[in-house]
């Protein structure tokens, strides 16, 4: 049996998804009903933050009243931006820094290959341009098996090479 989550009473919950081109809103209103919301992420002229706004619009408050802490239960919130920047190659180089010995999994993922005779295979482009391996192990339960020498992890850090 599923329960539904509990409440303040007179207190709005926020749920959040800021897209690179749209912000989606769902909000559920003290009585328990889902009121949905999309706007433009970016949108200057109207609105300087569209999460902001999208609370405020379904809160029904006017433009520049505050958004007061015994309206607003929780704001939970979730972003494909930086999903979307790395998958698209914009910014920053970026360094994956994985388990001693698993250097090459991601290069070699699954082996799935939808030919399986293609004798030319074109492996898609890595999202990451560093690898450092670390020494920590972890088991199975989540304790420390192997305890990672930090000192190899801040050098790359200080050395701005990635």
């Amino acid at each position: 049996m599923m329960t539904e989550p509990s409440i303040e009473p007179g207190r709005w919950q926020f749920w959040i998804d800021r897209g690179g081109t749209f912000t989606d809103l769902i909000g559920r209103a003290p009585d328990g009903s889902l009121q949905t919301l999309k706007l433009l992420s970016e949108n200057p002229e109207q609105y300087q933050d569209a999460a902001v706004e999208g609370i405020r619009r379904l809160l029904g408050l006017r433009p520049g009243e505050a958004i007061t802490p015994e309206r607003v239960d929780c704001v939970k919130m979730g972003t494909t931006v930086a999903t979307n920047a790395l998958l698209e190659r914009k910014g920053d180089p970026t360094l994956l820094v994985t388990t001693q010995g698993f250097r090459d999994a991601l290069r070699i993922a699954t082996q799935a290959r939808p030919r399986l005779f293609e004798r030319h295979i074109v492996l898609p482009e890595l999202l990451y341009s560093q690898v450092i391996e670390a020494t920590e192990r972890i088991g199975a339960q989540g304790e420390i098996v192997t305890r990672q020498a930090t000192a190899m992890a801040s050098r790359h850090s200080r050395s701005g090479q990635v």
